[in-house]
């Protein structure tokens, strides 16, 4: 009896590993619907210095292998801490290994957006001066972070605010569309890789996984934030699945 219980449940993991790698393998070589295509101009919003690597680096890699041209506007320098000069350069060198070229990034470093969790920054001020950077620079697509903010950071959650309001008040120029990054519960957040099979179970308009190559390009580009190293993020760098897997909803 506990033969044939073991060989169905070996059986079962089986079906659900082909079942995974066979969509995955189905995937990649498909351009995700929706999303503009070959020299898209595509902005990265973030909060903080260390988010493009932290929680985006599936997605600026994956838009990378879609050769879309992309750029980074941060709204905080990261100077919870009184580090924010160290903490521009390391975003520059974070950028070059995920391939965004200085002259493609913009640090704000204003007294209205202060990197803290106890402020909330002003929608209509982050959302006009969000709009203003996509008009002057004729972009396409803008990517950012979802109401849940991933971390549930205040300033992660201001940007998603923002974006919508421009959304939603149709403000956004023509042909201009809006990806955020999907919020997931603890635990599958910190199961790496082993998150996939739920990811694609869920509904989702555009999912990016990593290849081992590009984990380590990715790690490389988190190793830059030095003074952010501490103990606790060495363990996210290890466990978490946004260092692997990004899935995104278009608003």
């Amino acid at each position: 009896m506990e033969a044939v219980a073991f060989l169905c449940l070996a059986a079962v993991l089986g079906w659900g590993f082909l079942w995974v790698w066979d969509s995955w393998e189905r995937m990649k070589g498909q351009k995700p619907a929706g999303l503009p295509g070959d020299g898209s101009r595509t902005l990265l919003v973030i909060a903080h210095p260390d988010d493009e690597a932290m929680f985006f680096a599936p997605t600026v890699l994956g838009l990378a292998r879609l050769r879309h041209r992309l750029s980074l506007l941060c709204f905080s320098a990261g100077n919870y801490y009184n580090q924010g000069e160290i903490r521009k350069k390391e975003l520059l060198q974070s950028c070059d290994v995920l391939g965004i070229p200085p002259s493609s990034i913009m640090i704000i470093d204003n007294r209205d957006f202060p990197d803290d969790p106890g402020v909330q920054w002003d929608t209509e001020h982050v959302a006009s001066t969000l709009l203003q950077h996509i008009e002057v620079n004729s972009i396409n697509l803008v990517v950012t972070f979802d109401a849940g903010g991933v971390s549930g950071h205040s300033n992660h959650v201001a940007l998603y605010a923002a974006v919508r309001t421009l959304h939603s008040e149709q403000k956004l120029p023509k042909g201009c569309s809006v990806l955020t990054l999907q919020s997931v519960n603890v635990l599958r957040k910190y199961i790496s890789l082993l998150d996939l099979p739920f990811t694609l179970l869920q509904t989702r308009d555009v999912l990016f996984v990593l290849t081992s190559k590009e984990v380590a390009q990715a790690k490389k580009a988190m190793s830059c934030h030095r003074s952010q190293l501490l103990w606790f993020r060495r363990l996210y760098v290890l466990f978490s699945r946004y260092m692997r897997i990004n899935s995104l909803h278009f608003l």
